[in-house]
């Protein structure tokens, strides 16, 4: 079975909106959108209806639905609690890592580079670079720590923020990174040193992002 028109039409839209096609602001006029995807305005009015509930568009009275930015105060708090987190996390896995796992992120990450050089895309960037830290921190053996990361993860996928999106320049910067990172890691290098490498790429990430955004502004 195929599926529904609100659901191609929510897919599209969400896609555009992580992709930032749309901009934070943009305006989604329902009957201009009914007519582009020619459908009724009641698939559109369901398919924005989920995209509010995400977080991702919000109804504003006399404005109608427009496309929400990334609240930057989220973001960076959310960015900080990571740096500290994957950083722990990424060092004490380090200790216990087999060459599997270090081969599967070597791996991610050269996928990584080819993206970038063969029609880059933000959001898939974004997806490999979230699982290519996952995979360094899948073997940390403190499952505690494992749990709050997941937690943040999850809250950061909440935010939505694709953040290749916004600052695209940063790419090439992180897949370096993670070459360091991985030489330091196959090289078992001392604790703290992979800790202090991972925690200062995330906060790049951050620095850059609000960059950008002050840029903007």
């Amino acid at each position: 079975m195929g599926e529904s028109k609100s659901e191609l039409v929510y897919r599209d839209l969400r896609e555009r909106i992580m992709h930032a096609d749309f901009s934070a602001g943009h305006r989604l006029v329902l009957a201009r959108l009914a007519e582009h995807y020619q459908v009724s305005p009641v698939p559109v009015r369901e398919a924005l209806r989920r995209l509010e509930a995400e977080g991702l568009v919000r109804y504003t009275l006399n404005i109608g639905a427009e496309v929400v930015g990334v609240n930057a105060a989220d973001y960076t708090e959310t960015m900080q609690v990571l740096a500290q987190l994957e950083g722990l996390a990424t060092a004490l896995a380090a200790q216990v890592m087999d060459e599997q796992t270090l081969e599967r992120a070597r791996e991610i990450n050269e996928r990584m580079r080819e993206l970038r050089s063969s029609g880059f895309d933000p959001v898939q960037f974004t997806s490999l670079n979230h699982e290519f830290h996952v995979v360094l921190c899948s073997v940390c053996p403190n499952h505690h720590l494992l749990d709050l990361l997941g937690r943040e993860w999850e809250r950061m996928a909440q935010i939505r923020s694709s953040t290749f999106s916004h600052v695209p320049d940063r790419s090439r910067t992180s897949v370096e990174e993670h070459d360091q990172l991985l030489e330091l890691i196959g090289g078992q290098a001392p604790q703290a040193m992979i800790e202090e490498l991972a925690r200062r790429h995330k906060l790049g990430i951050l620095r850059q992002f609000l960059d950008s955004e002050g840029s903007r502004s």
